[in-house]
């Protein structure tokens, strides 16, 4: 499998990296080429980091390669796919691989039956070009889509350390959205948390480093113990007056908020507390 990568942010970094170091190792599974970009020196960074080669055509990389992964912003990858398939390049038995994880693989199908097409997305924050490879190995990852290489990459993921689970197109969404929720929505709640304690006399500063221990050590209890067995406070010991004051302390968003998350707390011992959250006002 040749391998090459058309954009490096910072997904392109992460993925080319994680893939280029197996590679030193599984020289007969695959071999990453490189990186083409629109920014020709975000692409020369990305291949000295990679130990790859920069390329400065697309054509040429694509045609080098037999499985190209766009790694480039959700809004471009319709602009980029549909530049391939209007290209010179045969792209006969080529696989081409998406990574939005709310996009599908039909964003390929103007390409028609000659292309394998794929979205394989990582369950993971990559928030840094030059980190976020490190535990990249860790993460889960989801593959979609109907062509003929699904258990070739399958398997290579797994090899790479991987759990990685198919999914169909029409999930793409709803399995996007539960990645926010867990991931993007929680530091939502985390900014309204530091918010109300702003309101308590704390300055930004102070309430974001006063709650950060709490915040750091309920992910930890999550991850080692599992969501149920992590959970303290009013909801989970039952304690009906706490919540009835949260809830005649707050108003507006962060009532609804409160009202809405606490009940998806509640089990069949919590008939008192999902009584009150049930009352809107």
């Amino acid at each position: 499998m040749k391998i090459g990568l058309i954009g490096a942010g910072r997904m392109g970094f992460t993925l080319g990296r994680h893939l280029s170091d197996f590679a030193k190792s599984h020289a007969e599974m695959l071999c990453v080429e490189g990186f083409y970009s629109r920014n020709p020196e975000s692409a020369r960074e990305a291949a000295r980091f990679t130990g790859t080669k920069y390329y400065e055509d697309m054509e040429t990389l694509v045609q080098a390669c037999d499985t190209i992964f766009l790694t480039v912003p959700d809004g471009q990858i319709a602009n980029v796919a549909e530049e391939i398939a209007t290209s010179s390049v045969c792209l006969d038995g080529k696989t081409m691989i998406h990574t939005s994880g709310a996009l599908s693989s039909r964003i390929f199908s103007g390409m028609g039956s000659r292309v394998s097409g794929y979205s394989i997305h990582p369950i993971y924050a990559v928030n840094s070009k030059t980190d976020s490879y490190i535990h990249f190995q860790d993460c889960y990852m989801t593959i979609e889509g109907e062509g003929t290489k699904t258990q070739e990459l399958i398997c290579l993921f797994e090899k790479m350390g991987h759990t990685i689970r198919q999914i169909s197109a029409d999930q793409k969404a709803k399995y996007h959205a539960s990645a926010v929720f867990a991931s993007n929505l929680v530091i939502g709640l985390y900014k309204m948390g530091t918010t109300l304690l702003s309101e308590c006399g704390f300055t930004p500063e102070e309430a974001e480093h006063a709650l950060m221990p709490l915040f750091a050590n309920n992910a930890e209890n999550m991850e080692h113990f599992g969501c149920e067995k992590a959970l303290t406070g009013p909801v989970s010991r039952g304690d009906v007056a706490t919540v009835e004051k949260h809830l005649q302390a707050l108003d507006g968003d962060a009532r609804e908020v409160y009202r809405l998350l606490s009940k998806q707390l509640c089990n069949a011992d919590s008939q008192a507390i999902q009584t009150i959250l049930d009352m809107k006002e």
